[in-house]
C-alpha cells in the first residue's frame, strides 16, 4: 500500500521560507564543509547554492552558516549552532507531519492510482494555505 508523502515549506515572513531544498543544502554543507561541494553533491550550480544560502542567512537575525573565501589556505563553510537548530527543528517537524499524514490517509491511501511514472514514488499530499 502506498504511503502518502507531504512536501511543505515554512514561511517565516512574506519573503522568506525554508523548505526541503534549503535544508538539504545546509545538511550538505554540514557534511562537506564546503558550499561548492554541497552544490555539486546536490547537482545545482554554485550560484544557485550561494543564493539559497544568502537568502537563508538574511531570513533570520542569527546566521545559519558562515563562509570563508578560498585561496592558498582554502575556504569553506560551516553551519552555525543556530543553523543546526533550524535543521533539527525542520526535520523533527517533517517527521511528525509525515507520521500524521500516514495515519490520517491510511484508510484511503490504498485507493491511490499508480501510474507508470510514479510506481517507485509515494503519492504526494500537498498542504497549502494559499
Amino acid at each position: 500500500m502506498p504511503t502518502p508523502t507531504v512536501r511543505f515549506r515554512i514561511d517565516f515572513n512574506r519573503d522568506e521560507a525554508i523548505g526541503p531544498g534549503k535544508i538539504a543544502l545546509l545538511e550538505a554543507i554540514a557534511k562537506s564543509g564546503s558550499l561548492s561541494q554541497a552544490a555539486r553533491d546536490l547537482h545545482m550550480s554554485y550560484r544557485r547554492a550561494w543564493q539559497l544560502l544568502a537568502s537563508t542567512n538574511t531570513a533570520f537575525v542569527d546566521k545559519v552558516a558562515e563562509t570563508s573565501t578560498g585561496g592558498r589556505g582554502g575556504g569553506g563553510a560551516r553551519i552555525t549552532a543556530f543553523g543546526h537548530a533550524l535543521i533539527g527543528s525542520f526535520r523533527a517537524f517533517e517527521k511528525d507531519v509525515q507520521a500524521r499524514a500516514a495515519r490520517h490517509f491510511r484508510p484511503i491511501a490504498g485507493r491511490a492510482r499508480q501510474t507508470a511514472a510514479r510506481t517507485k514514488r509515494s503519492p504526494v499530499v500537498r498542504l497549502s494555505d494559499r
